[in-house]
């Protein structure tokens, strides 16, 4: 009786892990965290005008979207959740996207600059998890895709 009941525990062990095998894995995306000093340029300024770019520009926010950057497509379709310290966006990034899938890190506190890139064509989901950063505007995002 002992054996077949272990045998009936494994066979039930059998046919749950190859569902959870076919589940789509996670991938973690990260934006850089600043945009440094160094790297941003002011170009043509009036002259005997002296351009300075003293402090870097850090994350703000971090979304999906329908294109790439020159495009605007931002989604605005996405299930929110809060809590004390964190908050999440879900995008659910089915249907056509002729034009690709794309993240968008966006810094300063008007999201002044965006560092975008391409993601895969078969990404189905991703969720943006924020919390406040140590400077004035700052988020650290978590982003996981599908």
């Amino acid at each position: 009786m002992i054996i077949k009941s272990l045998l009936s525990s494994m066979q039930c062990l059998l046919l749950v892990a190859p569902i959870g095998l076919m589940a789509a894995p996670l991938h973690a995306l990260e934006c850089p965290e600043l945009i440094s000093p160094s790297s941003i340029r002011v170009t043509d300024t009036a002259a005997d005008w002296v351009p300075y770019v003293a402090s870097p520009l850090y994350l703000h926010a971090a979304a999906p979207m329908y294109g790439p950057p020159e495009m605007r497509g931002d989604l605005t379709d996405f299930q929110e959740m809060r809590s004390k310290n964190e908050w999440s966006y879900t995008y659910a990034l089915d249907g056509a996207f002729p034009d690709g899938k794309w993240l968008q890190c966006t810094y300063g506190e008007h999201n002044q600059v965006t560092l975008s890139r391409r993601l895969p064509d078969e990404t189905a989901e991703c969720k943006l998890t924020y919390r406040k950063g140590l400077k004035a505007g700052q988020h650290a995002i978590q982003i996981q895709c599908k």
